[in-house]
């Protein structure tokens, strides 16, 4: 006998499955109770939302150097006749329009370097659009399509702190640019950090996603946005089931300093450095979990030692929100804001207390004095700066960090030649220590017969020799 069914995306929500919290959570989310109810569809869902899903393709023109480039014999014999010659390369992703304007948000990864973009809408709509802020260490960026008074469809952001492991999802987006595809699972688990990204905080997903899906949607049964698509976890580059998504708050924060002009997403400066947890800490702490950040620095005059927080200590919650581990912690800073202030909960020695830190961009305290060093002296092509916070936010690096730093290389310059690169801090020189930008490029105008460098590379001392 075959039953006929209404389809109706509301319906849906009687799928969803999740972990009996509270009675108004099992009134909310229950199991399918007939036939009838496994028999429902996500038709309307997908009608309702894949309209905001849209294909990014982003196109880059690469530098192809001759093999024989700055080889003095081939140059003076065959001059420029193999010049170095250009390519252009393609890559395609996804994104999802947030705003009705034509703002689409997207990973960063997705249209890095890229000369010209396009957006396709699911109805064959093609638009030009501009990146508006991107950045590498959350894997966002911001578009803009460009067209006038057009209003697009929009896909509306949750609240990704609201989901549970168990809940159903959706992931829209553009697999092998096969074309618009849907897939459907559940939320495998939160708070995920094995990802190489430093956002360290990922929802994880059974939905299938693969090459194409990044910067696409995770959809719940309400039809919100929850979290944009972004990596897999894959040996063979195939979806294994495995699939995570940065979720919807930090793109709510990103997308805020987008509509605000900002030209560069800031996260807080906290001013101090954290390890994960282990069993042994946890079990010479009394935790009864191995969870929370553990305080294994503290710089002077920051946020952090404003707050009162010492080496030992562990971070277990922030604004009553558990914390899992280091990244945790930046993540629900960040989503805080800056300019926030924040409760943290800090076992020290067994007790717990109540601590408050105010969340402030990092100041640049050194002036950063950047320079182009040239002349005749290995360090030729660098362009160096004065470490700070800032500085160091800036460059990735920890943020404590102080002296010269190397910002960036000339390519093929003689500093790039001699095997420098940035975020290398120089010591000194020929015995000279090199505290400052200006110590530094006097001390190359010396023009001695040999050069005695060290420097520091991801904490190791190096020390390199030049004639």
């Amino acid at each position: 006998m075959h039953v006929l069914l209404k389809r109706t995306a509301v319906s849906m929500i009687a799928l969803v499955m999740a972990m009996p919290l509270s009675a108004e959570a099992q009134t909310a989310k229950t199991l399918p109770q007939s036939q009838t109810q496994m028999q429902l569809s996500f038709a309307p869902l997908v009608k309702q939302t894949s309209g905001a899903v849209v294909n990014v393709y982003a196109e880059r023109v690469v530098q192809r150097q001759s093999p024989f480039a700055g080889d003095p014999f081939f140059e003076q014999f065959f001059g420029q006749r193999m010049p170095n010659r250009t390519e252009k390369q393609s890559s395609l992703g996804s994104g999802v329009i947030v705003e009705a304007n034509g703002t689409v948000i997207t990973n960063n990864h997705v249209v890095d370097g890229a000369d010209d973009i396009k957006i396709a809408l699911s109805d064959g709509r093609e638009f030009p659009c501009k990146v508006v802020l991107k950045d590498d260490r959350v894997d966002l960026a911001v578009l803009k399509i460009q067209s006038k008074n057009e209003s697009f469809p929009v896909l509306p952001l949750g609240n990704s702190d609201g989901i549970e492991v168990g809940d159903l999802v959706l992931a829209i987006g553009n697999p092998f640019g096969v074309g618009q595809t849907v897939t459907s699972g559940i939320v495998s688990a939160l708070a995920r950090n094995q990802v190489k990204n430093e956002v360290g905080f990922f929802i994880q997903t059974d939905a299938s996603i693969n090459p194409g899906n990044s910067g696409g949607a995770l959809v719940d049964m309400t039809g919100e946005l929850i979290g944009l698509n972004t990596a897999i976890f894959s040996q063979g580059g195939g979806s294994n089931g495995i699939g995570f998504a940065i979720p919807a708050n930090l793109v709510k924060v990103f997308l805020a300093a987008a509509d605000r002009g900002d030209k560069a997403f800031e996260r807080p400066y906290i001013g101090a450095s954290f390890e994960p947890v282990t069993s042994d800490v946890a079990e010479a702490l009394g935790l009864d979990k191995v969870r929370g950040a553990l305080v294994t620095k503290v710089v002077d005059g920051g946020p952090a030692a404003k707050a009162g927080l010492k080496p030992g200590e562990v971070i277990t919650a922030l604004n009553n929100i558990s914390i899992e581990h280091p990244d945790a912690l930046g993540y629900r800073l960040t989503t805080a804001g800056l300019g926030a202030t924040v409760a943290l909960t800090v076992l020290d020695n067994g007790k717990e207390h109540q601590a408050t830190m105010t969340l402030a961009a990092a100041p640049e305290s050194t002036p950063r004095d950047e320079r182009v060093i040239d002349g005749n002296n290995p360090f030729s092509g660098a362009t160096v700066a004065n470490l700070s916070p800032r500085v160091a936010d800036d460059l990735h690096m920890p943020p404590d960090s102080t002296g010269v730093v190397i910002e960036s290389l000339k390519q093929n310059s003689p500093a790039d030649r001699l095997g420098f690169a940035a975020r290398d801090i120089v010591i000194s020189i020929n015995g000279v220590a090199i505290n400052t930008t200006e110590i530094l490029q006097k001390t190359v105008t010396s023009n001695p017969s040999f050069w005695r460098v060290e420097i520091e590379r991801d904490g190791q001392r190096i020390r390199q020799f030049f004639r």
